[in-house]
Parts: structure tokens; sequence; C-alpha cells
């Protein structure tokens, strides 16, 4: 055996192994491509998973912050309206006081008349 039948030897083996390479390939080449789309389609639908509740703490964050936006609201028009309800009756006391007021000093005869 020379040089050369070793050679043929090893290359005809290696020849039968890759022409079974080939055969597994072909078979398994429609198998193979569905699994990489679902391995894709996966892969999609867990960015789309993470964005919705990106989108979903966004909201809730913004839901609480317009929550607290409205509960300073309130409270401050709960401290106008008192403010008002304050003014409104010191205003009413003035006009009680400018309607008892005498313009007589020291007279038992009261202008204008009353009844203490």
């Amino acid at each position: 055996m020379n040089i050369s039948d070793i050679l043929t030897l090893i290359g005809t083996v290696g020849g039968i192994q890759g022409l079974v390479e080939v055969g597994k390939w072909w078979q398994t080449r429609k198998i193979d491509r569905r699994r990489d789309e679902a391995d894709v389609k996966a892969t999609e639908n867990q960015v789309t998973r993470s964005q919705i509740d990106w989108l979903e703490k966004r909201l809730a964050e913004r839901d609480a912050k317009i929550d607290a936006i409205y509960a300073e609201l309130r409270k401050e028009q709960t401290l106008r309206i008192g403010e008002i309800h304050q003014r409104h009756e010191a205003e009413l006391r003035l006009a009680e006081a400018e309607a008892r007021k005498c313009l007589i000093r020291g007279c038992p005869q009261r202008q204008p008349p009353s009844e203490y």
C-alpha cells in the first residue's frame, strides 16, 4: 500500500461522512428553520412583554403623580375657601357694628335706637 492509496482511503471515508452530514442537513433544514422562527417569536414576545410592563409602570407612576397633584389642589382649595369664609364673617361683623354704631356719644337717646 503506497501513500496515494492511503490518502484515497481517507478521502473516501471523509467523503462518505460528508454525504451523511449533507443528508442530515437536508432532512432537518425545515425543522431548524421552524426552531429559529420560534426562537425569534419568543424573543419578540419577551421584548413586547417588557415594553408593556415598562409602559404600565410608567402609567402607574403618572397616575400617582396626578393623584398627588389633585390632593394638593384640593388642600389649597380648602384653605382658600376657609379663608374666604373667615373674611365674609369679618365683613358681616363689621356691617353689624356699623348698624349698631351710636352717632351721639354719652346720650341716653341713642341714634339710631338699638335693642341694647
